[in-house]
Formats: C-alpha cells, sequence, structure tokens
C-alpha cells in the first residue's frame, strides 16, 4: 500500500493555505519536486476547494474561527489535511485536531520528514474515507433490513401470515416487478403510515 501511496503523490493537486513567503516558497517547490501539484492560497478561502486531494495548512491562532469554519464536519474528509505548526501547545494541538489534521509539519520546515508526512496523512485519510464509506454502506443496508422487518409486520398482521410467509409475499412482489426487496418493503410500510 505504501509503494501506492508514493506513486499516487505524483499528480496529487495540494492546496497549500499559507502566507507568502520564503517558507511557502520552498514548501512549493519541495512538493514540486516530489510530483505533486501545489497551488498556493492567500488569504484563507471561505471554503475548500472542490478539487483540492490534498491541504497543507498553516495554523494561526488568529485565524481559529476561519478554520473551524473551513474545516467544518461536511468538509474534513474532503481532502488530506497536513498542519503546519510553530509550536506545541494544549491551544495549537486542538485546532490541530479540530480540523481533522492526519499529520502536521513544524516550523521551521524542512524538505526531510516531508515525504513521510505526505505518505501517512495520505494512507490515514484514505484508511478514513474507507471507513466511512463502508459505514454509510452498513447503515444503508440497515435501514433496508429494518424497512423489511416493518415490512413484514405489518403483513403479518393485517394477513394473518407467518414471519416467513409474510417475507416470501415481499420477496416475491419484489421478484415480480424487479425491484429490490426494500423497495417493496418501503411500499408497504408507506401504505400503512
Amino acid at each position: 500500500m505504501a509503494i501506492e501511496i508514493l506513486r499516487d503523490l505524483r499528480g496529487l493537486r495540494v492546496e497549500v493555505m499559507h502566507p507568502p513567503d520564503l517558507e511557502r516558497a520552498r514548501l512549493i517547490e519541495h512538493l514540486s519536486r516530489i510530483g505533486c501539484l501545489p497551488i498556493a492560497v492567500w488569504p484563507f478561502p471561505s471554503d475548500l476547494s472542490s478539487d483540492a486531494d490534498l491541504v497543507i495548512v498553516a495554523i494561526e491562532h488568529d485565524s481559529r474561527d476561519v478554520l473551524r469554519h473551513i474545516f467544518r464536519d461536511g468538509n474534513r474528509l474532503r481532502a488530506t489535511v497536513i498542519g503546519i505548526v510553530g509550536y506545541e501547545n494544549p491551544s495549537t494541538l486542538q485546532l490541530v485536531l479540530e480540523i481533522g489534521a492526519q499529520a502536521v509539519i513544524e516550523r521551521p520546515i524542512r524538505p526531510f520528514g516531508l515525504l513521510t508526512q505526505l505518505v501517512i496523512a495520505r494512507s490515514l485519510w484514505l484508511s478514513q474515507h474507507e471507513s466511512e464509506r463502508r459505514a454509510v454502506k452498513l447503515k444503508r443496508k440497515l435501514s433496508g433490513v429494518n424497512t423489511i422487518q416493518r415490512a413484514r409486520l405489518i403483513l403479518m398482521e393485517e394477513q394473518k401470515l407467518t414471519e416467513d410467509e409474510a417475507y416470501q409475499s415481499i420477496r416475491r412482489q419484489a421478484m415480480a416487478r424487479r425491484l429490490p426487496i426494500e423497495d417493496i418493503a418501503a411500499t408497504i410500510v408507506e401504505a400503512r403510515a
């Protein structure tokens, strides 16, 4: 997996939210050498770019509210996030956690360790993204199972069927109409409501 992530870094769209200075210029230069496609963004935007794969953001205490808005819950999994910190203290670490950063780069920024942080952050983000996708799929499946169960109970009550007969009735209707069983179950539940 690490080799795949290293390959994926080439062409990765990186948004660098950092004030224009020599440190940002060197960071962008090193990202380009790695094969990334860095874009400098300053001042902080009102929202994340929809096409950024990775965001490297300067953690500035006077921008705490702006950073919280940019990296609000809905945006957290849109891109990999790496924070740039000048020093460690509880409020800085709290902000790093609040924005959902997968890695941290220390100031002054040095080329050594940047590639490692990119790989670790990207690996964590991909893992989180996959977990989120699986969780959504499981929630959808559980919702379907609950709907089927409610429809089965309705048929058992209204038509005096056994549990298995109610399920087979729903299944036959789904097959006859060439629809998912969850859709037929939802129709039965909605008709009762």
